[in-house]
């Protein structure tokens, strides 16, 4: 099926229409559903009545029953996947080995290589004419006749080619397994994702693929909806559609007035049930996904991500002038995300790939000089010194010696330019994706697992994160009596009980169940929400059922039903009466619930007074004592209302009022084992733990006495949100970063927030600049209210179990199993990630800077490189590939948690890595030039310097070449350790890939000098001389033991050897710092009329882009990529860089031009630091106490990501 196009699908299903209703036998065909799908609110309505009577004509026909759904028959759902399609979206084809092998062939270095070698292979086959004729060539042909070797002249040029074929093999390779893990990391998030579905009357978990036409699927708050349906009941169901509509306001679904459900939308609120109409590619979504060809262009984006996320460009662009600041925010960040893979570089590979073009054009600089110098020798001995004709005869002979030069030449840049870098990263990074699914990681972005290594902070959820998510209900205060465990249900009056057991059974959710335990001896298992489970628990507990009560009352019989969210914080269920009149049960955070209760039940289960005064007293002796033993206190209530005049039960304030409380239940969740212990190894690694919850502030700080994010005796804040706002908010209610910086850093525990207060809180951390590495936040969430947080943060990490399928969207690494200590694992991964590709770095820069150096003094003295072209690339594949993924695999250890994170800016080389570089750079280049030119007296032999062309290879070059491959062998071993230990064979047979390479390498090196020949260049050594070669190998360990006791302190210059990497590292540090210099003066110079002009200015801009913000899905195509190298382009978030919309722009480059010349491009940063002239540049706009930005700009500063063209257009204007 998969493998259809969408034509063929087509075709498929339109056949299948004319004769679908006799075919399948059922009523309705896949067109009628998919026009039916594609209307709006009423004229749904309208639709459906007059084509199917109501929703049970519509059921009958696609023969389903609303309330048992499909019978789950095989046969049966094997025929409705055939009439209506399945529920996928077929996958674009992953490139073929083949096609990854051209792309590995794209390489210039390589390209070069090739011609060079083909050149080399053609001119070996000329003989000059004549036999004389070799000697007035002079020097060119000397020697060439011995032994027929002219006919091995050949071998070169194949041999390289055979190097090249072997290396785009490799790369291939490499590209194509990390392509097949991709895939089947997809594969396993979208099994990971289930949906409830009611199949013969029993609620069961079914993957998305599976659903099909005519089920009947349970929604509830935080779904993403895996099809399109119909509402058939709803209990106050609120859906965002803006991934389909762009429109960012919630809409209402109600049975009556607008039933339609469409597929990649969310449930923001509520719950309800719906008939599924349409699935796969006849969805909303599905059509749309193939109308942009998904089948053939998607990206390796994740299948539901492009879904979700595609359509949001153009009918979001519309929209966004027009909408809040927060939601163009959240548009411009969604379309980040979506072309994550092309535009945004991770840090270290931001830093990777500048060091790579700096020794790539190091090498390219080196190699020309070595061609040059090469051939002017060469001319100046011929014709100058000689003076010899030039002879037409002999040109190709010439020629040939000059291609012999180029590919020196061209083998020194291969050396030198580190074509495994890229490849050490990705080799590292799939190594630890797959290991860290060991370890209950399930990484949706690649980089997320390195950035985590850097990580400063972690907010982590409270509920399910750091505790075990298993409510169970431990006190109670009923009928004015606080009992401290669970009382007899004989000490309860009658009345309160049943009260109770009503209110706790029909207000909740009906999925909600506690079912026995599956193991013997095991807990109860409790499905659905688990604070509800709790107080199913003390139903159970009070030896009543809850069953009965809800097969009395079905949930299709519950009045109106008030769903929790997390601004109500309660939930709340109105039932009729036999005799008419209403009662409506509530449950929810105690403090929330008891505010609106005005009586209470006494003793003997009659209601009396409940004053303020008793309210408070209530607070003090019941409530506080509860949350300080770390319970979370909920409390329930009932009201009754008459049945005539029916209230007004839309209007919420008067209705969830005047309650009469039942009881207050406190229910402990308790802390996981393992967290303690894990909270201890993240202190030691310099992450700050703080706990982001919506208890309230004193159960929060009792459990985060438990987990020891707090230890009593320390200075630190336990704030809840009202404080926590007031704080950090100027008069105007706007969040000010001084006032944040003054509250973060202390901040350990926030309780009772809300979803904003925890992206306020990350986005505040992120901006600080008060430490002097930015800080690197790391959130956990799994309500759908974390999607916010989750994308703002470095990595979000999602709850696998608890998490709705909202925040796993939003997140870059999914917890498989909800546990707090599976993220010390990620970032123990993401540190080791950083130290694989240092290691490498310092094996791999040591070999470059010997081997173009050899190679380069060797050309110049001797004509000939020490190093020859095979050989070189031989030691690249060693270096590159091999090495690569030798160190890139070393398994993390503890130790990795006893060090501070090492921060965004810090070079990639440090100064013990440089220490190591030099000092083992020397060491090889002594060897190896005093084997250059004392070696034949030393090992008595003949020299093999400037020797003929095509000239047998010579022992003394051999054993110069074996020693070079014998020192990187062990420097490979000294590689492991890059912070300066002495031990570096510490677990080195825990990694069995770095000893199986090494190992091979070695075996491989031995079949080269022996039985390599020719095309090598190497002759056989006898025992002794490899003994003498290994020796000198050998000395690397010893030598690198000598480097060690080295203290770094002694080596002053070193400290700005590693800065190498750093200059220009973060284009937008720089800029923030000068600006910041600036906004004093700045301020000085605003005056009232500045200010009036920028408001004028602002209200034009916003006129010109919402002119432009149509035209904007025009420019899509040329949004540039970015060229920042740091994973969060540095904020260019609109709130933040609120310059670049505020000051009126002086181009300096006429910007129209700027448009065509992507050369002539300057990122916004660039621009505004190239300005210091214009007196109005006011970084901190926000901050200055003078409030330059309206609305106005915050809202146009979204509808255009600073870096598009749009913006430079508009900034001319």
């Amino acid at each position: 099926m998969g493998d259809l196009t969408n034509s063929d699908y087509y075709a498929k299903t339109q056949r299948n229409d004319g004769s679908s209703n006799h075919e399948g036998g059922f009523g309705v065909s896949v067109m009628e559903l998919r026009g039916l799908m594609e209307l709006r609110g009423g004229e749904a309505v309208v639709k459906i009545q007059e084509d199917y009577g109501d929703m049970d004509g519509l059921c009958q026909r696609l023969k389903t029953s609303p309330t048992e759904g499909l019978t789950g028959d095989v046969t049966d759902l094997d025929k409705r996947k055939e009439v209506y399609g399945e529920n996928l979206i077929p996958p674009k084809k992953p490139k073929t080995f083949l096609q990854l092998v051209w792309e590995a062939l794209q390489d210039v270095t390589l390209i070069i290589l090739e011609v060079a070698a083909l050149i080399s292979l053609g001119l070996s086959f000329y003989q000059p004419p004549g036999g004389d004729s070799g000697e007035s060539c002079g020097t060119a042909a000397a020697g060439a006749e011995d032994e027929g070797e002219a006919e091995a002249g050949w071998i070169e040029g194949a041999a390289i080619l055979l190097s090249v074929v072997c290396v785009v093999l490799v790369t291939a390779f490499n590209d194509w397994s990390k392509e097949k893990q991709f895939r089947g990391l997809q594969s396993r998030i979208e099994q990971e994702q289930k949906f409830q579905v009611v199949r013969g009357a029993e609620v069961i978990q079914l993957p998305v693929a599976d659903i099909v036409v005519g089920d009947i699927a349970q929604i509830k708050y935080g779904d993403l909806l895996p099809a399109d349906g119909v509402l058939i009941q709803g209990n106050d169901l609120k859906i965002d559609e803006s991934s389909l509509t762009g429109e960012s306001d919630h809409v209402k679904k109600d049975a009556d007035r607008d039933p339609m459900l469409l597929s990649g939308t969310h449930v923001m609120e509520g719950s309800g049930r719906m008939l599924v109409t349409a699935v796969g590619v006849n969805s909303q979504t599905g059509i749309i996904f193939t109308l942009l060809g998904a089948g053939e262009e998607g990206e390796e984006e994740k299948e539901k991500e492009k879904k979700v996320k595609k359509q949001d460009g153009a009918a979001a662009m519309e929209m966004q002038p027009l909408k809040s600041a927060e939601g163009g925010e959240m548009e411009e960040k969604e379309k980040k995300k979506a072309n994550v893979s092309k535009k945004e570089k991770s840090v270290l590979q931001g830093k990777l790939t500048k060091l790579a073009v700096q020794i790539g054009k190091a090498g390219l600089v080196m190699s020309a000089i070595t061609v040059i110098i090469l051939v002017l020798y060469f001319a100046v001995d011929n014709f100058v010194l000689q003076k010899r004709p030039w002879l037409t005869e002999c040109t190709p002979i010439y020629v040939q010696y000059f291609v012999k030069f180029f590919i020196i030449g061209v083998t020194v840049l291969v050396v030198a330019v580190p074509e495994g870098l890229p490849l050490a990263v990705t080799i590292s990074l799939a190594y630890s994706v797959k290991k860290m699914m060991k370890d209950n990681n399930l990484v949706r972005h690649l980089d997320a697992c390195e950035t985590m290594g850097n990580a400063t902070a972690i907010c982590s959820d409270k509920t399910g994160t750091l505790t075990t998510n298993r409510m169970t209900a431990v006190a109670c205060y009923v009928g004015d009596v606080h009992y401290k465990e669970i009382p007899d249900p004989g000490l309860l009056s009658v009345k309160s009980l049943d009260i109770l057991v009503n209110a706790i059974s029909l207000n909740s959710a009906y999925t909600t169940k506690i079912l026995p335990a599956t193991k013997e001896g095991g807990l109860p298992m409790q499905v659905g929400n688990k604070t509800e489970c709790g107080l199913l628990g003390l139903v159970l507990d009070l030896k009543r059922d809850y069953q009965p009560v809800r097969n009395q009352i079905p949930e299709e019989k519950l009045y109106k039903v008030y769903t929790f969210n997390s601004v109500r914080k309660s939930m709340s269920t109105v039932i009729k009466l036999p005799d008419g009149s209403f009662r409506m049960y509530s449950k929810g955070a105690s403090e929330i619930v008891l505010k609106k209760c005005t009586k209470i039940l006494n003793q003997e289960g009659e209601p009396r007074v409940f004053r303020p005064r008793d309210k408070d007293e209530m607070v003090k002796k019941v409530i506080e004592p509860m949350a300080c033993d770390g319970l979370r206190t909920i409390c329930v209530a009932f009201r009754d209302f008459p049945a005539d005049p029916e209230p007004l039960w839309d209007n919420e304030s008067d209705i969830l009022n005047e309650l009469t409380a039942v009881c207050v239940v406190g229910i402990e969740d308790p802390v996981r084992p393992e967290v303690p212990a894990a909270i201890v190894r993240c202190q030691r690694a310099g992450i700050t733990v703080r706990m982001v919850t919506g208890d309230n502030i004193n159960t929060a700080r009792a459990i985060a006495i438990k987990c020891g994010i707090i230890h009593p005796g320390e200075d630190f804040l336990c704030i809840d949100g009202k404080e926590f706002n007031r704080r950090i908010r100027n008069e105007k209610g706007e969040v000010e970063q001084e006032r944040m910086d003054k509250v973060w850093p202390k901040l350990r525990v926030l309780a009772r927030s809300s979803p904003t207060d925890k992206h306020t809180l990350v986005k505040g951390i992120i901006d600080s600049c008060l430490t002097e590495q930015r800080q690197v936040v790391a959130v956990t969430g799994d309500g759908t209210n974390d999607g916010p947080a989750l994308k703002k943060a470095d990595v979000g990490f999602a709850m696998g179990i608890a998490g709705t399928d909202v925040a796993k969207e939003a997140s870059d690494i999914i917890l498989t199993d909800d546990n707090f200590s599976s993220i010390v694992k990620a970032v123990m991964w993401g540190r080791n990630v950083y130290d694989s590709i240092s290691k490498f770095l310092q094996f791999q820069l040591t070999v470059n800077v010997v081997a173009v150096i050899v190679a380069f003094t060797g050309a110049c003295i001797t004509q000939d490189s020490p190093l020859k072209a095979v050989q070189m690339l031989w030691v690249n594949l060693i270096m590159d590939t091999f090495a690569s993924l030798a160190l890139a695999t070393e398994p993390p250890t503890e130790a990795l948690l006893m060090r501070k994170p090492y921060g965004r800016n810090k070079p990639l080389i440090s100064s013990t890595m440089t220490k190591n570089i030099l000092g083992h750079g020397i060491y090889q280049l002594v060897i190896i030039f005093s084997l250059l030119f004392v070696g034949e007296q030393i090992f008595d032999i003949d020299s093999g310097r400037n020797a003929p062309l095509h000239s047998p290879p010579s022992e003394h070059y051999t054993i110069i070449f074996n020693t070079f491959v014998l020192m990187q062998l062990f420097n490979e071993i000294n590689a492991r350790k890059i912070h300066g230990e002495r031990n570096v064979f510490d677990g080195i047979f825990r990694n069995p890939i770095f000893c199986s390479i090494v190992f091979g390498t070695f075996a491989i090196q031995i079949v080269i000098v022996q039985f390599g020949g020719k095309p090598f260049s190497c002759t056989p050594l006898n025992l002794e001389k490899w003994g003498w070669c290994t020796f000198l190998g050998l000395g690397e360990l010893v030598w690198g033991q000598v480097i060690a006791t080295i203290p770094n302190s002694k080596l002053r210059f070193l400290r700005g050897a590693g800065q190498l990497t750093k200059k220009n590292e973060m284009p937008g540090d720089e800029d923030m710092s000068e600006d910041n210099e600036e906004i004093d003066h700045a301020e000085r110079e605003l005056r009232r009329g500045q200010v009036l002009w920028f408001r004028g200015l602002n209200r034009i801009q916003t006129q010109i882009r919402v002119v432009n913000a149509f035209r904007s899905s025009l420019y899509e195509g040329l949004e540039k990529p970015d060229s920042r190298p740091s994973i969060h382009n540095f904020m260019t978030h609109p709130e933040f860089r609120i310059e670049d919309t505020t000051t009126p722009h002086i181009p300096l480059i006429d910007d129209t031009d700027l448009e065509e010349d992507p050369a002539l491009r300057m990122t916004p940063q660039s621009q505004a630091g190239s300005e210091p002239q214009s007196p109005n540049k006011n970084n901190n706009a926000v901050d200055s106490g003078i409030n330059l930005t309206i609305d106005t700009t915050s809202k146009s500063a979204a509808s255009s990501s600073p870096a598009s063209p749009l913006h430079s257009l508009e900034t001319s204007l």
